[in-house]
């Protein structure tokens, strides 16, 4: 059996992302994702390992949701806070402001960590999970495997600096970002997504600088020490297009405001999607041998799209490639090739390409019907 590689169209254009059109960011680390395709808009160090500082908190956070997803965790359950815990992170770094011994639902801890960036209720959560802080950042270790970060470890569950334990790459805290995301819909719209919340008569705002300001903001979590400098991941939503955005040390609050907003608006201002199949539409017709139909129509799993900048978007270059031959039985909606998208820059897209309908094996009077109107198509 052999690969049969069929190029569909090629047009090389001026290249997608023009170099005068490009965005110049003042962050030492950025990193600008469009979630659905995945095309990277904006890479600057995004694969340097960085101190997390409270952006380790996302994770913490996809622990919790796993753990309620699988009935593991009540979000109604309440931890106590520890005395020794409290003696530690009372008023130290961000904080909900927890006292000693207080019950607390999982809810509103939650609501502590991802909008007021308590390190005391990230530590309390941590202890309430999985019994003591350091068994919770394994399951943080081994969350982070899975999902394939590879250049991360956590060593709290707060991200407080810790020499050099907890670390990740700009590039590993977009894939993180994405799963909350893709992996918890619902949890994500409503913890992420809080402007302010109130505990102990104690009112806070949230700090994400997209909040409020940048059409279709909607999450994520800020950062800050001294090692890190002003950290954020961010993401918001036009339509169907979800950015993820990930940018690192700067020096102040004003320059994590000023670049996160810029970045975010200059991706969705100056970067349009071209659709090039909608879900279901057929790409191409794929011979089929021993069948009761002599090919099948391979259509789109799902709506295929290009991204590129407006006013110099490429036509890219498409290749098609199936295992020849097919053969019957074929089931609706099997996968029968791969249609690869091809960018000017060498990243290239991976769609899958299913079968419209069954396509059921011939008995011997359909192939030898088969055979003859074939070769009369040929003749002809």
């Amino acid at each position: 059996m052999r690969l049969l590689l069929l190029i569909m169209m090629l047009c090389m254009a001026q290249p997608a992302w023009a170099d005068e059109a490009m965005y110049r960011t003042q962050a030492p680390i950025a990193y600008l994702i469009d979630a659905h395709s995945g095309v990277v808009l904006l890479g600057k160090a995004s694969d340097k390992r960085i101190p997390t500082a409270s952006m380790a908190k996302m994770m913490t956070a996809y622990i919790a949701f796993e753990a309620i997803k699988s009935g593991r965790l009540d979000r109604q359950q309440k931890f106590a806070v520890h005395p020794q815990s409290w003696v530690k992170w009372n008023n130290r770094g961000s904080s909900m402001f927890l006292k000693a011994k207080q019950q607390v639902s999982v809810e509103d801890l939650l609501h502590g960590i991802l909008t007021l960036s308590g390190n005391d209720a990230s530590v309390v959560l941590a202890e309430g999970i999985s019994g003591s802080e350091k068994a919770f950042t394994r399951e943080m270790n081994a969350a982070a495997e899975r999902l394939g970060m590879r250049d991360s470890r956590f060593g709290t569950a707060n991200g407080w600096p810790d020499k050099g334990g907890t670390f990740s790459t700009a590039r590993d805290l977009a894939v993180l970002a994405k799963r909350i995301i893709e992996d918890h819909p619902e949890l994500f719209r409503e913890f992420f997504n809080q402007r302010s919340f109130r505990w102990n008569n104690i009112a806070q705002r949230n700090r994400n600088p997209l909040l409020g300001a940048v059409e279709g903001a909607d999450g994520m979590k800020t950062g800050h020490s001294s090692e890190a400098g002003y950290c954020l991941v961010g993401t918001a939503q036009r339509g169907p297009r979800r950015l993820i955005m990930v940018v690192a040390g700067l020096p102040t609050t004003q320059s994590r405001v000023d670049e996160a907003r810029a970045m975010m608006r200059w991706g969705f201002d100056k970067w349009q999607e071209k659709p090039l199949f909608v879900e279901g539409q057929q790409v191409i017709k794929i011979p089929v041998q021993l069948g009761t139909d002599a090919a099948v129509e391979a259509i789109a799993a799902h709506k295929i799209s290009m991204l590129g900048l407006k006013d110099a978007i490429a036509k890219p270059r498409l290749t098609m490639r199936y295992t020849e031959p097919l053969k019957a039985p074929l089931r609706k909606g099997e996968t029968v090739g791969v249609l690869t998208v091809h960018y000017p820059d060498g990243l290239q897209q991976k769609f899958p390409l299913v079968a419209a309908n069954d396509v059921h094996k011939a008995n011997f009077i359909q192939r030898a019907w088969n055979g003859f109107m074939s070769l009369w198509s040929m003749a002809a």
